[in-house]
């Protein structure tokens, strides 16, 4: 990319409009310090300094758009309950859409807490119901979804195994991208590969992608890689593949684009960055690989920080910079 064609890809990123259909959850951090064991048991007492609550699974996934500047529409499942009226006033701190996410009194919010001691993390506590979604919640989402499908210009499941993205939900929003000639993306769950026939692009790390042909005996990346896309009819694959990088397989064969980090400390939730940046600069007028670029530099600012983070537009221009070369 030159220097005025990469400037107008990222200047497109407020224009657009994204649309985030998953496992929404939200991720509580307690942290405390740790200066005595219990006489109860041999466990160590936090003593609880600070509480944090971050947007996870799928609302990492807003999180990272909307740091953009992105309008993103977001579409799940909440709990009727404390946690899930947090994770509905954060999205409308960022003023994320929030008309298509249903509370239900059936399921809790996906919470994961994590109680840590200084920087270690000494326990997690879930509450989660991981069953699929019943047909009369699955259709309020496609309504939804059918009702804004105009405003948006593209689709991103995320799915996390969570319930949510069933098998007719997925081949129903596909369909309807298609038909509407819209991108729709997909950071996968390697159990639910067969839902997503005919998406534009998945994301799958290294250990997924292997996972979805866990029945074939190939121990090649590449030849799993192109498997995959022609078996899902994808227009095409990109797979990341930590310290390697990551390699996006299309028509025109096979592209890998080396890894670009300044240190790791934390790969949690590079991948929702990932998904999230090759959306965008794709639905912003980039190439596939132009785009998985602009994603691979992302996810090399997101790893050299702690937790579920986000990259902002500064900071990929000035690694990008770094990595190849200055864009004014």
């Amino acid at each position: 990319m030159n220097k005025n064609r990469f400037k107008a890809i990222l200047s497109n990123f407020n224009k657009l409009k994204i649309a985030v259909v998953g496992d929404i959850m939200l991720d509580d951090y307690l942290i405390g310090s740790v200066e005595r064991i219990s006489p109860e048991a041999p466990v160590p007492v936090v003593l609880i300094k600070k509480e944090k609550f971050v947007l996870g699974g799928a609302g990492n996934v807003i999180n990272n758009l909307s740091t953009l500047g992105v309008k993103t529409y977001c579409y799940g499942i909440i709990g009727d309950d404390i946690d899930g009226d947090k994770l509905l006033n954060s999205m409308e701190a960022k003023g994320v859409d929030i008309s298509g996410i249903i509370k239900s009194t059936e399921r809790p919010t996906i919470v994961k807490r994590r109680i840590l001691g200084g920087n270690q993390q000494l326990l997690r506590i879930d509450w989660e119901d991981t069953s699929n979604i019943d047909r009369s919640l699955e259709d309020i989402i496609i309504k939804e979804i059918k009702e804004n499908i105009n405003k948006i210009d593209a689709i991103i499941l995320s799915d996390y195994n969570k319930g949510v993205l069933t098998p007719r939900l997925s081949k129903e929003i596909i369909k309807l991208a298609k038909k509407n000639n819209k991108i729709v993306t997909v950071d996968p769950k390697p159990s639910n590969i067969k839902n997503y026939i005919g998406a534009s692009s998945m994301t799958p790390n290294k250990k997924e992608a292997f996972l979805c042909l866990k029945d074939s005996n190939t121990k090649d990346i590449d030849e799993v890689g192109m498997k995959i896309r022609d078996i899902l009819k994808l227009d095409n694959l990109l797979i990341t593949r930590s310290e390697e990088g990551v390699s996006l397989y299309d028509e025109n064969g096979i592209t890998s684009i080396p890894t670009f980090a300044k240190e790791v400390f934390d790969v949690t939730g590079a991948g929702d960055t990932v998904i999230s940046l090759y959306t965008l600069s794709r639905s912003a007028g980039a190439t596939w690989e132009e785009a998985a670029k602009i994603a691979n530099t992302a996810a090399g600012i997101v790893v050299g920080k702690i937790g579920t983070s986000t990259a902002t537009k500064e900071e990929i221009i000035d690694f990008y910079n770094e990595i190849y070369g200055e864009v004014d």
